[in-house]
């Protein structure tokens, strides 16, 4: 297994374990769901310590991968990225119409921010997942 591919597994595990706290006391009824200062204050937190981890993550694996492993990214890296960046777009794109095309219809504040940010991670957890399969099934672009 890579660097990169790495990386992208420990993204992909730091923000299961994140989002998945914070979405957790969503449905659970936190006040979180309903209030502004709530929902900030927990998710920047999480936010926090889902960049945290990744961060320290990063230094681990860092210290761990030899140096010829670390190399700049070549053609074959930057095509994956870009298919699952391309992929997570037009997920991002579904999730951003439901949000402001249906739900302003049907729900309003804390919510609707949430199913906005639900989007988001959804979209960013699609181009990891992207990522890993490209890595993993050997895509060349």
């Amino acid at each position: 297994m890579n660097f990169r591919e790495k990386s992208a597994w420990l993204n992909v595990l730091a923000m299961l374990a994140a989002y998945s706290l914070y979405f957790g006391l969503i449905i659970a009824g936190h006040p979180a769901g309903r209030e502004v200062f709530p929902m900030l204050w927990l998710f920047g937190s999480i936010a926090l310590a889902h960049a945290a981890i990744v961060i320290v993550g990063t230094i681990i694996l860092s210290a761990q991968t030899p140096k010829s492993e670390r190399v700049r990214a070549d053609e074959r890296d930057r095509a994956i990225r870009r298919r699952g960046a391309t992929i997570a777009y037009y997920v991002l794109l579904a999730g951003m119409m439901v949000v402001g095309v249906y739900l302003p219809f049907v729900e309003q504040g804390v919510p609707l921010a949430n199913t906005g940010l639900f989007a988001i991670v959804l979209a960013e957890l699609v181009n990891s997942a992207v990522v890993l399969i490209s890595y993993r099934r050997g895509w060349h672009g």
